[in-house]
């Protein structure tokens, strides 16, 4: 069976290959006498609840550090980008690094962003605050912009900041230290949310819920159950909101 984050020898190693990496109020007014753009939306409406279940990521649990393919998600449309498209508007979040579980916006400002050169003018980051607890969206100023930023939360081992799972090497933080509970990536919904500003400027919240297969709660998360197949909640907001709605 494959093993999530198994072959770790080369880690100690390296230990930094885990390094991949919120003013106080929004000001969404615009200058006086400048136009202001319009929301660009996609086939996904705003203020509705989306998830996406089992959006798969390659593994090759053989050679955990071995670079895999960046994967580009549309939060607008709800769907896969191809890579080829990174430099357009057409996607909203990164999945990159080590077993793609590190998460990006798309900005085309940035040289260290994936969306580089392109119009995309996103970014994301993490609140320290559950799901339905995070109404206020944050201001423009507070979310960052490179590549590979938001992955393993310090509560967990080889935690880069803070994170939206927590991964446990030896089974003995979440689990009872027995075999099937080591390398076991724990999502924290229960008290992070990540915020993405998306390629085209709307923002959207989102609940990580699982990185594996068909499996969404903590019981059933074990080192040979399928992985990276990512399941989260999102709600997206136009361009120029201050909350976060559901209607």
């Amino acid at each position: 069976m494959r093993t999530f984050l198994k072959p770790f020898k080369p880690l100690y190693i390296l230990p930094l290959l885990f390094l991949f990496l919120t003013s106080c109020s929004k000001n969404n007014d615009p200058e006086p006498g400048k136009p202001v753009d319009p929301p660009v939306a996609g086939s996904v409406p705003f203020y509705k609840l989306q998830r996406v279940e089992n959006f798969a990521a390659p593994t090759d649990d053989a050679n955990p550090t071995a670079p895999q393919p960046t994967l580009y998600f549309s939060l607008e449309n709800k769907q896969v980008t191809a890579a080829n498209l990174a430099q357009t508007t057409r996607w909203d979040i990164a999945f990159s690094g080590l077993y793609n579980s590190f998460m990006s916006g798309n900005n085309g400002k940035d040289a260290n962003n994936y969306g580089n050169g392109g119009a995309g003018s996103g970014g994301i980051l993490i609140l320290d605050k559950p799901f339905d607890q995070v109404t206020e969206v944050p201001a423009d100023a507070q979310f960052r912009t490179g590549k590979s930023l938001i992955g393993t939360d310090d509560s967990g081992d080889f935690g880069e900041g803070m994170g939206w799972y927590q991964y446990d090497f030896a089974g003995t933080r979440r689990g009872d230290g027995s075999y099937e509970k080591q390398h076991v990536a724990y999502a924290l919904p229960e008290k992070r949310t990540v915020i993405v500003r998306t390629g085209n400027g709307n923002y959207a919240k989102i609940k990580m819920i699982s990185c594996y297969k068909d499996a969404f709660t903590a019981d059933k998360w074990l080192r040979s159950t399928p992985h990276m197949f990512f399941t989260f909640e999102y709600v997206l907001v136009p361009k120029g909101s201050t909350k976060f709605e559901i209607k």
